[in-house]
């Protein structure tokens, strides 16, 4: 029997306890959930806090993933990873963070539901998500219609430094 497998694009980022080795750690943690398939990784990119300033700069990425799971049993297994590597959910929504795992879209579906939206909401206002996502993906069209390629080519970089 052949699974039905979805492309799923995740956003990456940490600016806590040794970052670059959080993402690293998370690109290898999600390369071995089941039936799954790590097909493209972004570079690491240093980009300013969204949030609040008084905190260390992000390590950000986005990666591609080809997978059977369905949405939520990704984001179940995206928050899995996340809780393993030490993070704890704040009220404080763009403080300082361990890691942060962030479906960015999978396939052409477009979901608005309590625990999970789909593109996720602020993509197309943040370069640390864009920039890495026409990295890999320059192609790619979201359901919406708009090309990420231009998207990217449209929104100020903010001093984000793309690392290596």
């Amino acid at each position: 029997m052949t699974l039905s497998l979805n492309t799923a694009y995740i956003g990456l980022g940490s600016n806590l306890s040794e970052p670059i080795t959080q993402v690293q750690n998370a690109i290898k943690a999600i390369e071995k959930i089941p039936h799954s398939q790590v097909t493209q990784v972004s570079s690491l990119y240093l980009s300013k806090p969204m949030g609040p300033q008084d905190q260390d700069d992000y390590i950000n990425a986005v990666l591609a993933l080809e997978t059977p799971l369905t949405p939520l049993e990704l984001l179940d297994a995206l928050q899995t990873i996340e809780n393993k590597a030490g993070r704890v959910r704040k009220d404080n929504r763009w403080g300082a963070r361990i890691l942060d795992l962030d479906i960015i879209l999978f396939s052409n579906e477009v979901i608005n539901s309590e625990r999970l939206t789909i593109p996720h909401y602020g993509m197309c206002e943040r370069e640390f998500v864009l920039l890495p996502l026409a990295e890999i993906s320059p192609d790619l069209v979201l359901p919406n219609g708009e090309s990420v390629k231009l998207l990217s080519q449209n929104i100020a970089n903010n001093a984000m430094v793309k690392l290596g």
